[in-house]
């Protein structure tokens, strides 16, 4: 990886900028691509913009900024998307400080903030050295998440349009599924989602192939199947539901006949069970029959103890005497079938019964 540290001045950088929802950010006279396709959008604040514009009238250092230099001398900005289009559009006169405008300062304020001298490190490489020296250099200000790391790497025509469905606010996927989804469609949490749901989490390698494709149209309709499915089968939305990775439960089955109305009844029953402590788990559940999802109610210390002392210590099956380290806690008659965690309904027992029972 080739890094050679250079000094732009912000009249060079904002020299022919351009904002334009469809052809993209640009600025130093439409050779720097200010916000590839791999880029998150905007999400300063007003404060942290502000002060980014304070510290340049004020002649104070910014941090570093990154840019990957192509072999046709254009360049891309890698760290530093937030500070730079600060930069530009105050100069561009898109916002005021304190009411005012860049084009209501005196002339020689104008000139501070124009000879303004950015430290830029101008960086050549491979992708896979991008995304290394990438990761490296994302250690303060706004974090990038992993999936706009990946979209560094893996750009091209497929993920421009995977993007227009999945990373932009209001976008399709957002208005069909944000419920069911963790994060936020701007960070690319929603685009992270739909691909791991596709790939079976094989990410980078779904992201590899599908790279110069000119259409993300299978990722769109998969993601789209697994929401239509997910609907129609538990058609009663509970905020529980939200996060839970039904991709995978699609995969495994969309092709099983399901009734909704048996599976709303039971939805509902596991969800006034106090036993059950993990209610997100009853949608897995009831279609995995894992008990395991559910984080069953355990019994306390302090009934543990109690069992213990009312069997004199003894194996309620061995019916010989171990300490209670020796021992754990069982229902005597299984969640499945009634029981309660109540001390009527346990026994303490020698941690290979336990597991004897747990085998069966």
């Amino acid at each position: 990886m080739k890094i050679e540290l250079n000094q732009i001045s912000i009249r060079a950088l904002t020299e022919g900028y351009i904002n334009d929802e469809e052809e993209g950010v640009y600025g130093y006279n439409g050779k720097l691509s200010i916000r590839p396709i791999y880029q998150r959008e905007f999400i300063y604040n007003d404060k942290q913009r502000n002060a980014v514009i304070n510290t340049v009238s004020k002649g104070f250092p910014l941090n570093t900024i990154y840019w990957v230099k192509n072999e046709d001398n254009t360049y891309e900005v890698l760290d530093g998307q937030q500070r730079t289009i600060s930069i530009c559009e105050y100069v561009d006169g898109q916002y005021s400080i304190d009411g005012m405008y860049f084009h209501n300062l005196q002339d020689d304020q104008q000139e501070q903030i124009l000879e303004y001298q950015l430290m830029v490190y101008f960086c050549q490489g491979t992708d896979s050295q991008k995304l290394d020296w990438f990761r490296t250099i994302n250690i303060s200000g706004e974090k990038l998440e992993e999936q706009e790391l990946r979209n560094a790497v893996y750009s091209g025509s497929w993920l421009t349009d995977a993007k227009s469905d999945f990373s932009k606010t209001g976008c399709r996927a957002s208005q069909i599924g944000s419920k069911y989804l963790n994060g936020s469609a701007i960070r690319q949490k929603h685009l992270e989602t739909a691909i791991k749901w596709i790939s079976k989490n094989n990410i980078e390698e779904y992201m590899a192939k599908q790279q110069n494709k000119p259409q993300a149209v299978e990722l769109w309709n998969y993601f789209s199947s697994v929401i239509d499915w997910t609907q129609a089968i538990f058609p009663k939305y509970r905020k529980e539901m939200k996060g839970i990775d039904w991709g995978y439960l699609y995969d495994d089955f969309k092709d099983e006949t399901l009734d909704p109305v048996k599976l709303e009844e039971e939805v509902r029953s596991l969800m006034i069970d106090d036993e059950v402590q993990r209610k997100k788990g009853i949608y897995e559940y009831v279609l995995k029959r894992d008990e395991k999802l559910l984080s069953l109610r355990a019994f306390t210390d302090q009934q543990k103890r109690e069992m213990y002392e009312r069997q004199n210590g003894l194996c309620n099956i061995r019916k010989k005497p171990y300490p209670i380290e020796d021992m754990e806690a069982d229902h005597i008659d299984p969640w499945s079938e009634g029981g309660k965690t109540t001390i009527e309904n346990g026994q303490m027992i020698h941690k290979k019964e336990n597991r004897r029972k747990s085998n069966k």
